[in-house]
């Protein structure tokens, strides 16, 4: 028989779940943004600092080598950060899959689980 209390304590776990997955979801997208502003910024003041000191280089050679430097830093920079990025989002993947990883291999096993089989009726003749 259909019990309407276990129904409903079923459907506010579901519901309190989905809100704080939405809320976990919402705090890590809110990390990464600001992550990424704050690589953006410093990446920007790194910029102006290398150009206005290309700018007092004295010969060709000085100016090639510290463009060259700078080149390098900031690839590495920029690989660095990637990496760390994409680690938060595999964070937050995962954060965002945890509550629901129970029930949904629950769901797999049960459709996975061989059914008891039936036995045969004899046709009617």
């Amino acid at each position: 028989m259909f019990n309407f209390d276990d129904a409903n304590r079923k459907s506010k776990e579901a519901v309190d779940t989905a809100l704080r997955t939405y809320s976990d979801t919402a705090r890590g997208f809110q990390a990464i943004a600001t992550e990424a502003a704050e690589y953006s910024k410093k990446s920007f003041q790194d910029a102006v600092t290398h150009f206005e000191t290309l700018a007092g280089a004295k010969s060709f050679e000085a100016a090639f080598e510290l463009q060259t430097s700078y080149v390098k830093s900031a690839y590495e920079s920029f690989v660095s950060e990637t990496t760390k990025l994409g680690e938060m989002y595999a964070d937050l993947a995962k954060s965002a899959y945890k509550p629901y990883e129970a029930p949904i291999a629950a769901a797999a096993a049960a459709v996975k689980s061989p059914k008891s089989p039936q036995p045969a009726t004899p046709a009617a003749a």
